[in-house]
């Protein structure tokens, strides 16, 4: 940045060097008390000295509301931007960030965080305790779950994820009731349950266990050895409602898409007693069914393509 900058612009609050081959911004950004965004795009910062000293403890800590650092080299969030506890809007996307520091909670007035096309395999359970966002972009980046702690994020309006590598979401995001866009698009979230359904047949004890309790077969615990009581007592309702059956250790993975906020439809892991549960025979029977009927039906019954447009809307 020019020498001067501050006595030339004293009141300067809006200031962009985007684009301009920047790798280092001086101890002259300290002194713009007046300064609230920053716009720093398309540069080299990111190493050593990219930032000026102090900037946790000068004026510009509590005036700067906008900082815009996408498009350069930043491998971590540097620690000096978690100190500016003004900040509402942080965008770092497109840098080289192979993680979220946990002290990302001590910007409580942030509204508005961009992270997407960086590195980032995990989030922190920390990211929840900000009690402002509302917009959360985290899309092309390699995070493979969800904290359940990101349901506390009450003010979240928009959450984008597309392009990771998430299989399924905690049934706690169900809990973010104002959530008006949801990004899900180019994860793995169907296509691996659908697709490459696996599933290993049942063993005799597993077979014998279920037509004990489905068919409700009575039984005393002086009947049987202590460990198949134990066993029998592990049994689980299959959640298909046209089934009612139980299963043990032998079950098959799913996805059932559940309706949120009317506007589109949450992947959520459950499990089924058999493949027989997940068949699409089952809803074609049903042709009289209501179209908000059918919109209830176990996911894996519907076309590809309707999966498609759930993920993609």
């Amino acid at each position: 940045l020019p020498a001067g900058l501050s006595q030339w612009f004293p009141a300067l609050e809006v200031l962009d060097v985007s684009g301009t081959g920047l790798a280092e911004m001086g101890t002259e950004l300290l002194s713009l008390p007046c300064l609230h965004t920053l716009l720093a795009k398309n540069n080299r910062l990111g190493g050593p000295g990219s930032l000026p000293k102090g900037l946790g403890q000068a004026p510009l800590a509590r005036s700067l509301r906008v900082l815009n650092l996408s498009g350069n080299r930043f491998a971590e969030v540097p620690p000096a931007l978690l100190q500016l506890r003004g900040l509402r809007s942080l965008s770092l996307g497109g840098n080289r960030l192979h993680g979220i520091p946990p002290e990302i909670q001590e910007l409580h007035s942030l509204e508005f965080l961009y992270l997407g096309g960086n590195f980032i395999t995990a989030i922190p359970p920390e990211l929840a305790k900000l009690p402002s966002l509302r917009y959360l972009v985290l899309c092309d980046n390699k995070i493979q779950s969800i904290p359940p702690q990101l349901a506390q994020l009450h003010s979240l309006r928009s959450l984008s994820l597309h392009n990771n590598l998430l299989t399924y979401l905690p049934r706690e995001i169900l809990n973010l009731v104002h959530l008006e866009e949801l990004s899900l698009r180019g994860n793995p979230l169907v296509v691996r349950f659908v697709r490459d359904l696996t599933y290993n047949p049942p063993s005799l004890q597993e077979l014998a266990g279920r037509t004990v309790k489905t068919r409700n077969v009575p039984y005393a615990p002086s009947d049987l050895p202590e460990s198949l009581v134990r066993y029998l007592s592990l049994a689980s309702n299959c959640p298909n409602p046209k089934c009612g059956g139980v299963y043990f250790d032998s079950c098959v993975r799913q996805i059932k898409f559940v309706d949120f906020c009317g506007k589109y439809r949450l992947p959520l892991m459950h499990y089924l007693c058999s493949p027989e549960c997940s068949s699409p025979f089952s809803s074609a029977s049903q042709s009289s069914t209501s179209q908000s009927e059918s919109d209830s039906e176990d996911e894996a019954s519907v076309a590809a393509h309707r999966m498609q447009k759930v993920l993609l809307g």
